[in-house]
C-alpha cells in the first residue's frame, strides 16, 4: 500500500485536509447545540478553539498513522462539514467518525463523505478493519453508518466518560472485505419473488436475515418473530394464529412475512411482521412481498389487511401509506393501526 494524498472527490463532495483558514466555518457548525449534542466537545466552540485544533495538524497531509486527522467536506465550495479519522497505531484499524452543519443533514452527504474515506483507507493505508463509535440515541448517526456498509458490534453500558458521567456506548465496525461485500451487493429490482414454506431444515438459514439495527426499533429480529410465533399474543381471548412464508428474490433468501392468521375471533388478517434483509434494502422487495400476500389473502376471501407500525424519524408509515395503508385513527400498545382495502 502507498498513502495517497488529498484531495477526494465524489459525486457531490470535494473532501482535503481541512486548514486554520476554515477555523470559523468549523466553529460555526460545531458551535451549534444541536450539532454538539452528542459529540465530544463542550460549548461555546470558538474559533479559537478550531484554530487551535487544526493548527496542531497543519503539519499532515492525511490520514496518518496514530494520529486523529479532521478533514473538510466541501459542497458547491463551502465547507458543510469535517470528517474524523485515526489510523491506529499499527496500522490496520482505523476509526472514522463525520459532523456535518444542520443545513447540509438529511441528503445523503455524511454517507457519501464517510464513504469515500473508508474506501480511501482500504485502497491507499492498508487498513482491514473500521470502527466508529455513538451514543445509542444518535439513531442519525447509526443509518450514516448503516449506509456505507458498517454493522453493529455491542453495546457497552456506562463505558464512557462524557461530561462528568458515564454512558453507554455503541460500538459499530466493518471490515475491509465486508466493504467490499456491501458495495457489490444487489441494487436492482428482483425478476422473481416467492413466497416459501420455511422448514425444520432451513429455519436456521432464514434466522440470518437481519435488518439494520437502527431498523429494530420498528422491525423484530428473526428470533423475536419464531419466539413470538411459537408463544403467540392472546387477543380477544384466543391466541393469534402465525402464518409465516420466507422470501425468495432470485433464487436467494431476502426477507420474511408473518401474518396474523382469520380466526372465529380475529375476522381481519393482520401484518405481524415484514423484514427484508439489509443485504437487499432499497430494491423495491418490500412492496413486492406485499403485492404477493395480497394476491394470497384476495385469494382467501379477505377484505382488508391491517398492520400498526411505530412512530418517529425512520418510521415506516411512509412505506405502508405509499402502499394504500390508510391510519385508522386507533393506537395498539403504542403503534398507529393502519388498513388496507383489498376490494
Amino acid at each position: 500500500y502507498s498513502a495517497r494524498m488529498l484531495p477526494l472527490s465524489t459525486d457531490r463532495l470535494h473532501i482535503r485536509m481541512i486548514r486554520p483558514a476554515d477555523a470559523p466555518s468549523l466553529a460555526g457548525y460545531r458551535n451549534l447545540p444541536e450539532v454538539a449534542a452528542m459529540q465530544l466537545w463542550d460549548l461555546p466552540y470558538t474559533v479559537e478553539r478550531a484554530t487551535e485544533l487544526l493548527a496542531g495538524q497543519d503539519h499532515l497531509d492525511g490520514p496518518t498513522e496514530g494520529e486523529w486527522v479532521q478533514l473538510a467536506i466541501e459542497h458547491e465550495g463551502a465547507v458543510v462539514g469535517d470528517l474524523a479519522c485515526n489510523i491506529r497505531d499499527g496500522g490496520g484499524i482505523a476509526e472514522i467518525g463525520y459532523t456535518l452543519h444542520p443545513d447540509a443533514q438529511g441528503r445523503g452527504l455524511a454517507s457519501e463523505a464517510a464513504a469515500a474515506l473508508v474506501d480511501e483507507l482500504i485502497a491507499h493505508h492498508g487498513v482491514h478493519r473500521l470502527v466508529a463509535e455513538l451514543d445509542p440515541q444518535n439513531v442519525a448517526s447509526m443509518r450514516v453508518l448503516e449506509a456505507i456498509g458498517m454493522t453493529f458490534e455491542s453495546l457497552t453500558e456506562a463505558s464512557f466518560r462524557w461530561r462528568g458521567e458515564w454512558v453507554d456506548n455503541l460500538s459499530y465496525s466493518m471490515t475491509a472485505a465486508q466493504r467490499t461485500q456491501w458495495r457489490t451487493r444487489p441494487s436492482t429490482p428482483p425478476t422473481q419473488v416467492e413466497l416459501v414454506e420455511i422448514t425444520p431444515d432451513d429455519v436456521s438459514l432464514w434466522g440470518r436475515l437481519r435488518t439494520h439495527h437502527s431498523q429494530e426499533r420498528f422491525v423484530a429480529p428473526m428470533w423475536g418473530s419464531f419466539r413470538d410465533a411459537l408463544f403467540p399474543e392472546v387477543i380477544d381471548g384466543a391466541p393469534v394464529v402465525p402464518w409465516m412464508r420466507g422470501v425468495m428474490a432470485d433464487g436467494e433468501r431476502v426477507g420474511f412475512v408473518m401474518v396474523a392468521a382469520v380466526t372465529d375471533h380475529h375476522p381481519d388478517p393482520y401484518l405481524w411482521r415484514l423484514l427484508v434483509d439489509r443485504m437487499h434494502q432499497r430494491r423495491g422487495i418490500g412492496q413486492l412481498i406485499l403485492g404477493r400476500l395480497v394476491e394470497h389473502l384476495r385469494a382467501d376471501g379477505c377484505a382488508r389487511l391491517l398492520t400498526s407500525w411505530v412512530e418517529g424519524p425512520g418510521s415506516p408509515r411512509p412505506f405502508y401509506e405509499g402502499l394504500g395503508f390508510r391510519a385508522t385513527g386507533n393506537i395498539i400498545d403504542g403503534e398507529t393501526e393502519g388498513v388496507l382495502d383489498l376490494t
